[in-house]
């Protein structure tokens, strides 16, 4: 049993300590992509402060300029994008860096149709590695899913997609839908990782990564576009939680072409006996011959 959901990604590709510009840019695709009336619309990681850590590592600014760009969970550019989604409708996701104290995390947030903040998480997995001293970039230390009106979810942050164990711990807390925002590796083979997360918990996937976007449904890739700044929409069905009415609800929809199917497959042995359907036809069409005693 599944449930069709309409899902957009962004390939924006942020400017680096641009907290206003990145956000006004943000809220123009979150405008344009809500153009096709989609259910959710997730952008990349580092969508607000534009991934900046790697600039404090390599050395080119100090770790205390973080604070120039990292915003609270209650900030006045939280509150933008909870106001946007309650004006479209639409649900939002995006990744930023997320000032928590004097500790900075790698995040990601879901706001709902409503405006309310439905989730967030912090990245687990980096790789650069972490330090006790690396107040800029602090590691996450839960890994959970939520829920949202398009059921179950969870994130993976960029290099999270890597670990299979993230994956499966958030669908093991109940997620059906994979969340991705990213800023990075766009290759075939992190094409082929994300399908195979896609397909070990059988659950759908939206990746966001900066250049390139990726939807997964069903174990099949149905959506990707590669260059920066690009939308791109698709429906994915979303498996629903097991649960007694769910296998009801599925097996009346097996009932309900059991009958018309016997009656078909009925009426081609009887053809099949009479000689008007030759066991090639029946080859052809891929069904299996057994002898009839």
């Amino acid at each position: 049993m599944f449930e069709s959901v309409k899902v957009s990604a962004i390939s924006m590709k942020p400017s680096r300590w641009d907290k206003v510009g990145n956000a006004n840019r943000l809220e123009s695709f979150f405008r344009k992509a809500g153009c096709a009336h989609p259910d959710l619309i997730l952008a990349p990681e580092g969508a607000l402060e534009g991934y900046v850590v790697s600039d404090i590592y390599e050395g080119r600014r100090k770790p205390e300029d973080i604070y120039d760009v990292a915003e609270p969970i209650d900030g006045a550019y939280i509150k933008r994008f909870q106001d946007l989604a309650k004006s479209l409708k639409i649900c939002l996701s995006f990744g930023f860096a997320e000032l928590l104290g004097k500790d900075v995390y790698n995040a990601a947030i879901f706001i709902g149709k409503n405006g309310d903040i439905l989730g967030k998480y912090h990245k687990t997995q980096m790789a650069e590695g972490t330090h006790d001293s690396w107040f800029f970039n602090r590691l996450g230390k839960d890994i959970r899913a939520f829920d949202t009106p398009l059921g179950r979810a969870g994130f993976l942050i960029c290099n999270d997609r890597w670990n299979p164990m993230i994956a499966r711990t958030l669908v093991l807390d109940g997620a059906n839908l994979l969340l991705i925002p990213s800023w990075g590796d766009k290759s075939k083979r992190q094409n082929m990782t994300v399908l195979a997360r896609a397909r070990e918990n059988g659950v759908a996937v939206v990746e966001a990564n900066v250049g390139m976007n990726l939807i997964i449904s069903k174990g099949e890739i149905i959506a990707y576009r590669w260059g920066n700044d690009q939308i791109t929409t698709a429906i994915v069905e979303i498996p629903v939680p097991t649960s007694k009415n769910a296998a009801y609800a599925s097996e009346r929809q097996y009932m309900s072409l059991q009958g018309p199917e016997s009656k078909k497959r009925y009426e081609e042995l009887q053809k099949r006996l009479r000689g008007e359907m030759s066991l090639t036809a029946l080859a052809e069409r891929g069904e299996m011959v057994t002898d009839l005693n």
